[in-house]
């Protein structure tokens, strides 16, 4: 079963990282995005099981781009996570209360990234 992430993150060196850490789930294809507008572009385009996005970005912020994915009856159940480097708690609270279904920090360590979305995508 071919799974689709789309990766939302303006640091071409963080996205490359967050890319490199999914290629070790088999059968997930990674999908890149350099910020909130670009991902709603790619969004309308295709079909994604999961979004990985950052917080800060330019032009559409990460948390923006939750917001508007939550108000969309397509995209709506999509699983979300943020990862950022925004640690603060309010931070957090406001990413899930916004509708994200996961907050990891950077600096990100690669199994932590790979057990979530496996958890989110339901896969063992």
């Amino acid at each position: 079963m071919a799974l689709t992430a789309l990766v939302v993150e303006d640091s071409p060196t963080m996205r490359q990282l967050i890319v490199f850490a999914l290629s070790r789930i088999r059968g997930l294809t990674v999908i890149e995005a350099d910020d909130g507008v670009d991902a709603l572009k790619k969004l309308a385009a295709g079909h994604f099981d999961i979004i990985l996005t950052d917080i800060n970005m330019p032009i559409m912020d990460g948390l923006k781009l939750v917001k508007r994915v939550r108000a969309d009856e397509g995209l709506k159940a999509i699983p979300i996570v943020i990862i950022t480097t925004e640690g603060a708690e309010e931070d957090r609270q406001r990413a899930l209360a916004l509708g994200a279904n996961a907050y990891i920090t950077k600096p990100i360590q690669a199994p932590q990234v790979i057990s979530k979305v496996k958890a989110l995508l339901n896969l063992a």
